[in-house]
Parts: C-alpha cells; sequence; structure tokens
C-alpha cells in the first residue's frame, strides 16, 4: 500500500475534534447561563442516566481518570447541585448523588439538543444515526 499524505480535512480524527469543538462553542452560552461548564455538565448527564454513583463509575462512564471527576463533583457540590458521601460498604469510595436543584437542572438543559438540532440541519433520526455510528467507531478503537 502506497503512502499518501492526506489533508488535515481528509482525517476522521480532525473532523471529529473540529466537530466536537464546535458543539462545545454552541453548548457555552446556554452552559454559561446554567453556570456550568461542558466537564460539570457531563458529570450531571451521568447522575440524571443513574444517580448514586461512585466516582470512580463516573469516571468510567466518561472515560476520564478519578482524579478529573473529583474537581468537577466538589465544584458541582458547592454549587449545590450534588452531594457526596463516603460508601457504607467500602470507605474508600465516595459516592455522588444529585441534590433537587441538581435534578431539576435536567429539565433546562434541554435547550442544547434542541439548539444542536437547529444548527446542524439534521433530523433527530439523521442525528440518532450519526451518533450512533459515532458510538461504533469509538467502541471499535477501544476495543470494546
Amino acid at each position: 500500500m502506497k503512502f499518501r499524505k492526506l489533508t488535515l480535512d481528509s482525517q476522521l480524527c480532525f473532523s471529529l475534534y473540529a466537530t466536537s469543538m464546535a458543539v462545545n462553542r454552541t453548548y457555552k452560552p446556554m452552559l454559561d447561563a446554567l453556570g456550568l461548564t461542558y466537564p460539570q455538565y457531563l458529570v450531571l448527564s451521568t447522575l440524571w442516566e443513574q444517580d448514586g454513583l461512585a466516582v470512580s463509575a463516573i469516571a468510567d462512564r466518561l472515560s476520564l481518570d478519578p482524579s478529573t471527576i473529583t474537581p468537577l463533583v466538589k465544584r458541582l457540590e458547592a454549587a449545590g447541585l450534588l452531594s457526596r458521601v463516603r460508601s457504607k460498604k467500602d470507605e474508600r469510595q465516595v459516592i455522588v448523588s444529585l441534590t433537587d436543584q441538581g435534578r431539576d437542572l435536567n429539565h433546562k438543559t434541554v435547550c442544547l439538543t434542541d439548539t444542536l438540532l437547529e444548527r446542524s440541519g439534521l433530523s433527530p433520526e439523521q442525528l440518532t444515526k450519526l451518533n450512533s455510528k459515532v458510538r461504533k467507531l469509538r467502541r471499535a478503537l477501544a476495543g470494546d
């Protein structure tokens, strides 16, 4: 197989990176209005899926190190959105749970998806199919 130089735009890694950055820029004004950063939003989204998770479980779900999650959780706790308690089964684990305020915030983030759909020009079905393909690629590359 011959090596051929790929332009930046023809490299999938760049397309995914640039798209991720564009999505973050799209979300930023709305997240700013909610007092959240994108990584904090991801932590909350994880807990909206399943509340009462260990820091390590949140880190696994987000493919991040627990040491990255801890400062995010502390800031969200200071904002009144989460609470942290040591696990009764294993004191080394910290269990993170949503407060009522954190649960209520979920309804205010619907605007993120609505805005993404509007700006992308894709239908919900098209966006769902695209997301499915990207997740399939991620799983294949991660060896899942």
